[in-house]
């Protein structure tokens, strides 16, 4: 099985996070670490080591630009996607700015499961078809596994033509 991509989660709301962890770490696809304290949100990341970043734009103590700035002043997260959560804007908002502000990309809350999978899967590169144990690729299920069992098969015509 492939390595789990990493998702840090920055909201303050606990609740949220707590479901947006449980229903991605459902899939069995993602390690998901939450942060209820914006101004952690750093530490967080350096400790977790993200692939992304599902960040909340009003906190009580940073927001979600403050945190976006912190992130990417340091020179390990500048290439680390980052998806805002926002509920200051509304469906129709996100169809007239093609789902993104400044850049980035947002999902006005509430929001369904599948919409915010679907946003992480688009953003995170795809994972290779073959695992990390190095396994070999898929075979072509019209071949025989062994080798030598075609050479049998051809010295030997099939019964009952």
């Amino acid at each position: 099985m492939s390595e789990k991509k990493r998702i840090l989660i920055v909201d303050d709301e606990s609740a949220l996070t707590m479901l947006v962890k449980l229903n991605l770490e459902k899939t069995g696809r993602y390690e998901v670490r939450e942060e209820n304290h914006a101004i952690k949100a750093l530490a967080a990341a350096k400790a977790f080591k993200p692939d992304l970043v599902l960040l909340d734009v009003m906190m009580p103590d940073l927001d979600g630009g403050d945190v976006l700035a912190q992130l990417k002043g340091d020179p390990q997260f500048k290439d680390v996607p980052v998806v805002f959560l926002t509920a200051t804007v509304l469906k129709e908002e996100v169809d007239k700015k093609g789902g993104s502000i400044g850049g980035y990309p947002f999902i006005p809350k509430p929001f369904r499961g599948e919409v915010l999978l679907d946003r992480i899967e688009k953003m995170l590169p795809p994972q290779p078809a073959a695992s990390a144990s190095g396994s070999a690729p898929a075979r072509d299920p019209r071949q025989p596994r062994n080798p030598e069992a075609r050479r049998r098969e051809d010295r030997n015509p099939s019964r009952g033509g």
